[in-house]
C-alpha cells in the first residue's frame, strides 16, 4: 500500500462517515494522480467522491463525477463500479431537471 492508497482509504472512510468536507479534498488529491489505465479502480474511487459531493449538496459536481465514473466503468470486466454507483444514481434521480444530473441519468438509460 502506498500513500495514494492510504489517501483513498481515508477519503472512503470520511465518505462513509458522512463527512464530505473531509472526504472531498483527500479523494480529489489522490485521484489527481490516476490515469485511465486503472479504469476499474478509478471508477470505484470516483464513486466515493461523487457520493461526498452529493452529501455536501454539490449536486452538479456529484453528477459530473458520477458520469466520469460511468464512462470509466463501461467495458471493464467488473460489475462492482456500476453496483457501487447504482444507489448514488438513484439519489441523483431526485434532482432531475439539472443539466448535469439529466446527462448522467441518460447514460444509465442507454
Amino acid at each position: 500500500m502506498d500513500g495514494t492508497e492510504l489517501q483513498i482509504m481515508s477519503g472512503r472512510c470520511w465518505t462513509e462517515l458522512r463527512r464530505p468536507l473531509r472526504a472531498v479534498p483527500v479523494l480529489e488529491a489522490a485521484l489527481a494522480g490516476f490515469d485511465d489505465s486503472r479504469a476499474r479502480d478509478e471508477a470505484l474511487y470516483l464513486s466515493w467522491l461523487a457520493d461526498s459531493y452529493l452529501a455536501a449538496g454539490e449536486v452538479e459536481q456529484a453528477a459530473t463525477t458520477a458520469g466520469r465514473a460511468l464512462d470509466l466503468a463501461h467495458g471493464v470486466a467488473s460489475v462492482r463500479p456500476r453496483a457501487r454507483l447504482r444507489p448514488l444514481l438513484k439519489r441523483l434521480g431526485g434532482h432531475s431537471g439539472l443539466p448535469a444530473g439529466d446527462a448522467v441519468l441518460e447514460k444509465v438509460a442507454v
